[in-house]
Parts: structure tokens; sequence; C-alpha cells
């Protein structure tokens, strides 16, 4: 699954488009590399956002199968480390 779209279903941001400028601006990084938007995401991976006053970090558990996740599920994907 590309990032910014795991990104948008498992609810870290709202809207995917967001999530595309956000890898294009070079503040998403996947195990410690800047993403592009249509990079793959796997199991295991650590995805980090960078924001103004700091960074959050999310563990890849599982890739969601549906179009879009319950937030009351979305621990289940993605865990904040």
């Amino acid at each position: 699954m590309r990032v910014d779209k795991f990104i948008n279903t498992t609810n870290i941001v709202k809207k995917r488009s967001i999530a595309q400028d956000m890898c294009d601006s070079g503040v998403v990084c996947v195990n410690g590399s800047v993403a592009k938007s249509s990079r793959d995401v796997k199991v295991g991976d650590v995805i980090e956002l960078k924001y103004f006053d700091g960074s959050k970090r999310y563990k890849v558990l599982e890739i969601p199968v549906l179009k879009s996740v319950p937030k009351s599920q979305s621990q289940k994907y993605a865990i904040e480390i």
C-alpha cells in the first residue's frame, strides 16, 4: 500500500491530499529516509511525520484491506511509538 494512502486510511491525517502534500514537502520518512507518496509500506516499517514542534513516529502493524478504517480500529494497523 502507498504511504500516503496508508496514512490517510489509518486516520493519521484526515485527507489523502494532505498526506500527498506532506510527502512532497519531505516531512514523511519511512525507516529513516524521506519517502515519496508512492512508496510502498510493509508490516514492521516505521513512519515518521515531522512537524514544526516535533515529530511523531508510527510502527506499521498490519496493512488495511478496506478503503477506510474506523477510528476505533486505527490502533490495529499503526501504533505511535
